[in-house]
């Protein structure tokens, strides 16, 4: 069997299970694709018209996941089990949670690790919040 490395992907460096998935609770806006709500709703067993009304939101210019209220971070998707902090629907989530980060390392998982470290506390938990603004350019230009 070919290796991740021999195949050209670069090997994964970090652990999701010791994470407490920032991921799934700084990101307001999870795009959800018409494949996405296909997949999620043959997970649950719906139609694809009740599981796009049930599970995700227009905003943002966009369909998105819908988000609950989460303990550490304030809010998260809707499918993150706040105790665990694992995915509820692994199988049957979205092609932007399959595909993040998208590269090898994860910042986030990053910065738990560093905090851990440094504080010598492997139970905490640094708060991390993202907030997007656009870039206001230079009238001059």
């Amino acid at each position: 069997m070919e290796s991740a490395v021999a195949a050209g992907r670069t090997r994964v460096q970090y652990d999701c299970t010791k994470c407490v998935a920032f991921c799934c609770s700084i990101y307001e806006r999870v795009e959800v694709t018409a494949r996405d709500v296909k997949r999620l709703a043959a997970h649950f067993g719906l139609t694809p018209e009740v599981a796009e009304k049930r599970f995700t939101v227009h905003r943002f210019g966009g369909r998105i996941l819908r988000r609950k209220k989460d303990p550490f971070f304030g809010k998260s998707c809707k499918f993150l089990h706040p105790e665990t902090r694992g995915c509820t629907i692994y199988e049957g989530r979205p092609q932007a949670c399959r595909e993040y980060p998208g590269k090898s390392r994860c910042g986030y998982y990053d910065v738990l690790q560093f905090e851990r470290e440094i504080q010598n506390d492997p139970t905490i938990v640094p708060i991390v919040r993202l907030t997007f603004k656009k870039q206001l350019r230079d009238a001059a230009r």
